[in-house]
This record gives structure tokens, C-alpha cells and sequence, in this order.
């Protein structure tokens, strides 16, 4: 499936921050050995300082200070090179097709829980586990040129099975690349008039195979940063109908997030049986933004953790 949907604009490299020269003059007066006044000036100029000896009009040329090292132009910064970032787009397009492998239990910690979902559709049949694929596409591209190593849990090519992975499994994935941060990509499928997006943290649990004490506070850490990201770059709204307008909601039946053992959460990124959020979902143009919120929000706690 391609992802390059209607209106995608290709992500633009993130821009190097160069540090712009500084115009400073310094006049310091020196009381010269032979009773004559000498001014001493530093001067930026043409992006390197020198510093001269000014006398009577004219000038010695001292010893060039060396100006500070800038990014190679061209390249672009890598502030997530060495980080390894899992991305979970959730359901899978060929899971209604499979309906009693993904109705089958498997352990969360807690309990028992269902292998996956289908997830759900807008109105118009797009369905989500098509959304969050392509979001997650769009967003791998981001990471990557930002240095990342970025791993799936699915990238629609599973040749061994047409479906899943099943939940638990989706979170060994996250364990065994000991990823930096793992983030779910989901959308809602609640009622029409209900709006917005919202971000699941893990709530605290110890339990069974599950103990999420060590991940609860950093998970809440990139939670908010993805919150704070997401609405910079799509101007989306928190949900008006869960999380009482924080954009935030802690759960404890995810299995996961029951079973991470790294930093992770989930993000609704709107509801798609709203025809407002519908219409977003939809457009390319904004489904490349939501990847560059999310972007935002894990630069952010990677570059802070």
C-alpha cells in the first residue's frame, strides 16, 4: 500500500541550528608606554572575529580568534543518532480476515485479553489499521532523518502471518530492541460529536508477568511530549470526551503497556466516526503532520532523558 496519499508533502529536513555571528565591539583604553592611547577592538564580521589594534586611524592585525564550529551546510541535524525508536501501528489491514486467530487469548499480566482487533473505520470504510500504518510510515521517515534507528512491530508485510502481531507480542518487540521510547499509533472509534486526540499512558501495575512501575513516570514524561508536539504541528485539540481536556489517560488493561518494559504509550489520534475528525484522518496533508507532532514529542523526550 503506497502511503504517499492525496496532498502528502514529503518531510523536510529538520533545520541545523547554527549559531549567527554576533556583532561586539569592545573599547578598552591603554595607557601606552610612550604616553600615547591605543584602542583595542573585537570585531564579528563575515561570520569570523579579529581582533585589531586600532592607532591614530590605523591597524596591527593580531592573532585570528577562531570562530565557533558550525554544522556542515547541507547536512542535517541528527539529534536522535544512537536511539532506537519503536513504532506500533496498530491492528493490521489483514486482520478481519482472520477472525479466530485474533479472537484468541493471550496474557497481559493481569488477565487474558483478545490476540487484537480489527480496529474500526470512518463512515466511508477507510480503516484505521490503513491510517496507522501510513502515519507510521510518514513518521519513520521523520525519525530517520533525524539519525534513529526505528524498528516496526508491522509494517503489512508479515509473510508468516496475515495478521498481528498479537498484543503481547507487540510489546517483546519494544523489549527486545530496548528502545529508547515506543509509541503505539491508534485512532478512535467512538460517536459522532466526540472529538479530538488523547495519549494512554500506563498506569501502575504489578502483577503476574506484568510491572510497569520502573516505565510509569518516564512513559508520562514522553506522553506529555507527544501531547505538546501533536497539537504544535496539527492544531488538533485534546479529546473532549476522554481525559476531562488533558489529552492524557492512564489505563491498566492494555496489554501493550502492561507488558512494556520500556518507555511507551499510545496515541488516539482523533475519533474517525466523527465526520470533523473523519475529514482529518483522511487527508494525507494531515496525517503528515500528526507525524511530525509525534516527531516533535519523541525529539523532545530523547533529547531530555
Amino acid at each position: 500500500m503506497s502511503y504517499a496519499g492525496p496532498g502528502f508533502e514529503p518531510p523536510q529536513p529538520p533545520r541545523s541550528s547554527l549559531r549567527r555571528p554576533l556583532a561586539v565591539a569592545l573599547a578598552v583604553l591603554v595607557l601606552g608606554g610612550t604616553g600615547g592611547w591605543f584602542v583595542w577592538g573585537a570585531v564579528a564580521d563575515d561570520g569570523g572575529d579579529r581582533t585589531r589594534q586600532l592607532e591614530s586611524g590605523g591597524y596591527t592585525p593580531l592573532s585570528p580568534i577562531e570562530p565557533p564550529a558550525l554544522a556542515t551546510p547541507g547536512q542535517p541535524a541528527t539529534p536522535l543518532a544512537g536511539k532506537v525508536v519503536v513504532i506500533d501501528p496498530g491492528h493490521n489491514p489483514g486482520n478481519f480476515k482472520h477472525p479466530a486467530e485474533i479472537a484468541r487469548k493471550v496474557n497481559i499480566g493481569t488477565n487474558s485479553k483478545e490476540c487484537d482487533t480489527t480496529g474500526t473505520a470512518t463512515n466511508s470504510g477507510y480503516t484505521e489499521a490503513e491510517f496507522t500504518l501510513d502515519v507510521a510510515r510518514r513518521l519513520r521517515t521523520v525519525l530517520e532523518q533525524q539519525g534513529a534507528t526505528v524498528k516496526f512491530t508491522q509494517d503489512g508485510d508479515r509473510s508468516d502471518y496475515a495478521f498481528g502481531p498479537c498484543v503481547d507480542e507487540r510489546a517483546r518487540i519494544g523489549n527486545a530492541a530496548h528502545a529508547d521510547a515506543v509509541v503505539s499509533i491508534h485512532a478512535d472509534g467512538s460517536t459522532q460529536g466526540n472529538r479530538g486526540f488523547h495519549v494512554i499512558l500506563p498506569g501502575s501495575v504489578h502483577e503476574g508477568a506484568a510491572d510497569t512501575r520502573p516505565i510509569v513516570a518516564s512513559s508520562r514524561l514522553l506522553g506529555e511530549d507527544i501531547k505538546a508536539g501533536f497539537i504544535s504541528a496539527t492544531g488538533s485539540a485534546p479529546s473532549n470526551y476522554i481525559g476531562g481536556g488533558t489529552g492524557l489517560d492512564t489505563r491498566t488493561d492494555l496489554g501493550g503497556l502492561n507488558l512494556s518494559t520500556v518507555p511507551k504509550v499510545f496515541i488516539e489520534c482523533g475519533n474517525m466516526r466523527d465526520s470533523k475528525d473523519a475529514a482529518l484522518l483522511t487527508s494525507g496533508t494531515w496525517r503528515q503532520e500528526a507525524a511530525q507532532g509525534i516527531s516533535e514529542g519523541i525529539v523532545s523526550f530523547l533529547r531530555g532523558s
